[in-house]
């Protein structure tokens, strides 16, 4: 990992400064770092530069205050337990269009913001309305919606009223530090707890920011809609930003700047808005926090709930994670404190609405129906029970919504006669069957031609799609629904959302706003729209092939898993005042599966408990920590030679040889899909029972790692990377 470079300069700029520095022919940016520690300062005297060999620095960006301390320490860190250098993962943290101004460029731009802020129509002047609990919170047992106690000054009625475990849940989070794991039932109100509790923060401080983060950007608008809504008017429009990488580069600068001015007082955003320079940062938010979304996979590969918890501690901020099915990670973390535990857990099992004296009533969690798939026709793809039931809602005009995790016509075309099958020419996968434009996609590098008349190995004609994926479950419902009407005597309305129907810039926002109006009768996606969704009308959700996560080697599947079908099913029921029970319809060959039988009971609680009792027995995470050594390379041997070669260098070096009794190091595997775009790619698994250990092993391997390198058996190494707590093993 390289370090940082030396400059000249004809004043000494505070650490945190932006600045403009030559390398080479360019120009770059650069941050001003703070000074080393006194080891490291005394190594550097003894290599003293020739400061007639250094360069001056090219300009100051001094229009703009200086980045954070704790900023850069969230840097520092963050770029030395996932192993990359603090340059890359602090460029890499500032909008990119940032990178390309000049100082008179920057200057420019700041000066027409002030103007239009100047511009602006005021904010109103009374005050967020509060929600004043005082403790402690009787234990309550059902859940009418309760009154909401506001502070005298407020004047606000657009409140929604909240229920008592609401209440409850927002008189823990201001009486205790936290850090929080808000653990809600999909639809219990979770969101509303969120604004409530900024809402409180913003009202305490006239400076205070607020990060809330969401795992993926097409469920930022709906979340961007409900902030502004509510605080736009109390503290200017300017006051609520977005921030991730579905913007434009214009869009996430003038986002940043606001942030980093403190104009903005909350900003929203996917992973990368973790490191958003925030100077008042108080509150952070992390909605949907076992999402995989929130971990990087390229570059310094993060997690960012994890550097959340880690930045709330640095900025003395409260943090709040929210889920209905947390991380495993998560849920150990948040045992009692007696037993270990350093998060402090906030429950809120029922839904909005939901009566415990009348448990048929709408507002409880969807009824989960298992349909056995050995006793249905063979080939069989929708039920024809849930084909019934699917029938029923659209007659009384109510939706459906139909979960296939697989986008595409179907994942492979095949030939009956020779056993050709689409493979990638260029990866070790296949090439998935795309009906509406005829052409045979790879989804991994991105490689696609038009759909074969005929077999190109024996030239049959009779090649046939294999296995379907939503394009097709779409088509085939139309096919079984042709024959039922609209309670208003039109067709059946089915709509797909998936990654191929939302490419276009405000697809998605205009799919889902048909969903909202009721313009559509069954509604077939992906995992896109298995979670956060607020789907008014949607009373049942039917999953239609989930086996195959059931018996995979990943040990985190189940958890994976689970967590989707309870998103899923989430999506059904969360209007109060509909009359129907919600239902969850699931079509599987192992209808008496342990995670289908927590799944009908809503028991997440169990399912956690044996799932973490398996991975203790095995010694996995949380148990365990990890990290996978990926290396790519032109052949899948050189690629396993330089891990191996590496790995049995680690014996060999008196430093590293310390930390073997408590490392472990497997041998080199290819990785699951071992081709992409012509570069074989290998791992290998490291793992330790103590976090410690296994950082510093890896701090200290890096120089083996350098150096294998070079050895002729890794000839056609193109590169190789560290990821710390991996999710895919």
């Amino acid at each position: 990992m390289a370090g940082a470079l030396t400059y000249l300069s004809d004043q000494p700029w505070p650490a945190g400064t932006l600045v403009r520095v030559p390398l080479g022919q360019r120009e770059l940016l650069g941050v001003v770092w703070d000074l080393p520690g006194p080891d490291a300062a005394a190594g550097a005297a003894s290599n003293a530069l020739d400061p007639a060999k250094l360069r001056p620095i090219a300009a100051a960006l001094d229009a703009l205050a200086p980045l954070s301390p704790t900023w850069r320490a969230l840097i520092s860190f963050a770029a030395s337990y996932y192993q990359r250098s603090a340059g890359e993962v602090a460029l890499a943290a500032l909008p990119p269009q940032l990178r390309d101004l000049s100082t008179l460029q920057l200057a420019r731009r700041l000066k027409k913001r002030a103007t239009q802020a100047a511009k602006a129509p005021p904010a109103q002047l009374s005050p967020a309305a509060t929600l004043t609990v005082d403790e402690p919170v009787p234990q309550l047992t059902q859940q009418e919606p309760a009154p909401v106690a506001l502070s005298s000054m407020s004047k606000n009625t657009d409140l929604v009223a909240l229920t008592l475990e609401q209440i409850r849940a927002i008189g823990q989070f201001h009486a205790q530090p936290g850090p929080f794991l808000l653990f809600g039932a999909t639809g219990s109100g979770k969101t509303e707890v969120f604004m409530r509790c900024t809402a409180d923060l913003l009202a305490g401080s006239a400076t205070a920011q607020a990060l809330v983060m969401v795992p993926e950007i097409n469920l930022t608008p709906q979340l961007e809609e409900r902030f502004k809504a509510r605080f736009s008017a109390q503290y200017g429009l300017d006051a609520v930003v977005s921030m991730h990488s579905g913007m434009t580069p214009a869009q996430r600068l003038a986002s940043w700047l606001a942030a980093h001015s403190g104009q903005a007082r909350i900003v929203l955003g996917t992973r990368m808005a973790v490191f958003a320079s925030m100077p008042q940062l108080k509150l952070i938010i992390v909605d949907e926090e076992h999402d995989p979304s929130y971990k990087s996979h390229e570059g310094a590969r993060y997690s960012a709930r994890d550097l959340a918890v880690y930045r709330a501690r640095l900025d003395g901020a409260k943090v709040l994670l929210g889920s209905a099915t947390p991380s495993l990670e998560s849920w150990y973390h948040s045992r009692p404190a007696a037993e270990g535990g350093r998060y402090q857990r906030l429950e809120m099992p029922s839904r909005v609405g939901a009566n415990a004296t009348l448990p048929n009533a709408a507002g409880v969690l969807p009824l989960v129906r298992r349909v056995d798939m050995n006793h249905q026709p063979k080939g069989c793809v929708i039920s024809p029970p849930l084909l019934d039931a699917i029938a029923q809602r659209i007659a009384r005009g109510e939706q459906s919504m139909v979960f296939l995790n697989r986008r595409g016509y179907a994942p492979v075309l095949s030939c009956s006669d020779c056993d050709w099958k689409s493979t990638c020419p260029h990866c070790s996968a296949y090439r998935v069957f795309h009906k509406i434009d005829r052409s045979l996609r790879c989804h991994h590098c991105g490689f696609a031609e038009r759909v074969p008349r005929a077999c190109p190995d024996c030239g049959s004609l009779d090649i046939a799609p294999v296995g379907r994926g939503t394009e097709r479950l779409e088509e085939q419902l139309a096919v079984m629904l042709s024959g039922i009407s609209h309670p208003d005597g039109s067709a059946v309305r089915i709509a797909r959302i998936d990654a191929d129907t939302t490419k276009l810039k405000g697809s998605l926002e205009s799919q889902l706003a048909q969903v909202h109006s009721g313009e559509v009768d069954v509604l077939v996606g992906t995992q896109m729209i298995a979670k956060g969704h607020d789907f008014r009308r949607i009373t049942l959700v039917a999953a239609i092939n989930p086996d195959g996560a059931l018996f995979s080697s990943d040990f985190r599947s189940p958890e994976r898993l689970f967590g989707l079908l309870m998103q899923a099913a989430g999506r059904a029921g969360r209007d109060a005042s509909n009359t129907s029970r919600s239902e969850m319809w699931v079509q599987t060959f192992h209808p008496t599966h342990p995670l289908y039988e927590a799944l009908k009971q809503h028991d997440y609680p169990a399912f956690a408990q044996s799932q973490l009792l398996e991975r203790e027995q095995a010694g996995m995470p949380p148990f365990s920590f990890q990290a996978l050594v990926r290396a790519d390379a032109r052949t899948q041997e050189a690629a396993q030679a330089f891990l191996n070669a590496a790995s049995q260098a680690s014996a060999t070096v008196p430093e590293l040889a310390a930390y073997l009794t408590h490392i472990t190091l497997y041998p080199a595997v290819p990785m699951s899909i071992a081709r992409v775009a012509n570069v074989e790619r290998a791992q290998m698994l490291v793992e330790s029972p103590s976090r410690t250990a296994l950082q510093r092993f890896l701090n200290t391997w890096q120089t083996t790692l350098h150096a294998t390198r070079s050895q002729p058996a890794c000839k056609g190494l193109l590169r190789w990377a560290i990821d710390v707590d991996p999710l895919l093993i």
